[in-house]
């Protein structure tokens, strides 16, 4: 996705002058990321979801160019700690943007993008939850983990369609967890999201089920 296609001129203008900075002093980063709504853009990206659930923002796809700034000049170890930190002192929607941006990070650095998707699945914040599940960087998780997001997924009322590994990953054990989920909202009279049947309705290789 070439985010300056999304941008007017002077946006444009405004975030190449701001990936330079990064460039030349990748420590300006903590100070740049927070300002690029207000510095350069805001509001839907091509999901049109300006909340972010459905797709990056423009102010995410703005992050993610600084990440990527980040990345072609620090170690992998530096710009883990410069992710985290990101992550960690930033606000909900900085934090979307980092876990959007997982991906900048070297393999050796795969627990640090385990752990930050991991605290955002913790969470009920459904742009948080659905950023943490849609990237590729979901492949990092282990088969419980991501189990476990698929149903928060569902929990939240974010698209399953979106989550990366559905339908690939789905497993013998995802469909039992997901049947007796609807099965349990069915008791209670509740309705089931219709999701749930991308999971329903895949049987996983060698693993027949009657769900």
């Amino acid at each position: 996705m070439n985010t300056e296609t999304l941008l007017d001129g002077q946006a444009r203008r405004e975030l190449a002058t701001m990936v330079e900075r990064v460039r030349e002093s990748p420590d300006r980063v903590a100070v740049l990321f927070p300002a690029a709504a207000r510095r350069v853009a805001r509001g839907a990206g091509p999901s049109g979801d300006p909340d972010g659930v459905l797709g990056p923002t423009l102010e995410d796809l703005v992050r993610l160019e600084l990440l990527r700034a980040c990345a072609g000049v620090l170690t992998p170890d530096a710009l883990a700690r410069e992710v985290a930190d990101l992550y960690h002192h930033g606000d909900s929607g900085e934090r979307r943007a980092v876990l959007r941006g997982l991906a900048v990070l070297d393999p050796a650095s795969a627990p640090v993008a385990r752990e930050l998707m991991a605290d955002a699945l913790r969470t009920n914040d459904t742009r948080l939850i659905a950023a943490a599940a849609s990237g590729p960087a979901t492949d990092l998780l282990d088969a419980h983990a991501w189990r476990q997001a698929v149903l928060k997924c569902l929990f939240v009322g974010v698209p399953l369609a979106d989550v990366q590994g559905v339908p690939e990953r789905v497993d013998a054990e995802l469909v039992r967890m997901c049947a007796d989920y609807a099965d349990e909202r069915e008791r209670a009279g509740r309705p089931v999201p219709d999701d749930v049947h991308l999971v329903l309705g895949h049987s996983p290789p060698d693993e027949p089920t009657e769900a």
